[in-house]
């Protein structure tokens, strides 16, 4: 039986490169982990308090008028739009490469608690998007006696 072995050269993809003709596909194959990943996805922390949740959500590049969040019962849901915009057109020259997010950001969870959404509020600052959202008062889960 017949072994072939090659060699390994980690820099033999980068060796081939051809920078000027190929420079938009090695962008896009770099860009496109994050664009899938960080681009439309928000961080957030979540922490509990016995009266409340507080969810701090970053938001970096959305206005306060952009975000919308809605509370159903245990349901959060938050959602940002960024209009769709045409980049700066540059004084002079072409433009080669725009990397601002257009479009709309989603994200909805399930807290283990049912929260007041009257007492519920929220504030933007600086790029981080703060929910204060109290528990609702007896919405306890029962546990059944079993007859």
């Amino acid at each position: 039986m017949a072994h072939n072995l090659t060699r390994f050269s980690p820099f033999g993809d980068l060796a081939r490169l051809d920078p000027f003709r190929d420079i938009e596909r090695f962008f896009d194959e770099l860009d496109r982990p994050l664009q899938n990943d960080l681009a439309r996805s928000m961080r957030m922390d979540v922490s509990e308090t016995d009266q409340a949740y507080v969810i701090r959500a970053e938001m970096p590049g959305f206005d306060k008028q952009d975000i919308n969040v809605s509370v159903d019962g245990k349901t959060v849901t938050i959602r940002a739009k960024h209009d769709e915009q045409q980049p700066t057109t540059p004084q002079s020259g072409t433009m080669l490469r725009t990397e601002r997010f257009h479009g709309e950001q989603y994200r909805s969870f399930t807290l283990p608690q049912e929260v007041d959404d009257q007492q519920a509020s929220a504030t933007c600052n600086n790029g981080v998007l703060e929910l204060t959202l109290p528990k609702r008062a007896g919405a306890h889960g029962r546990q059944l006696q079993i007859q």
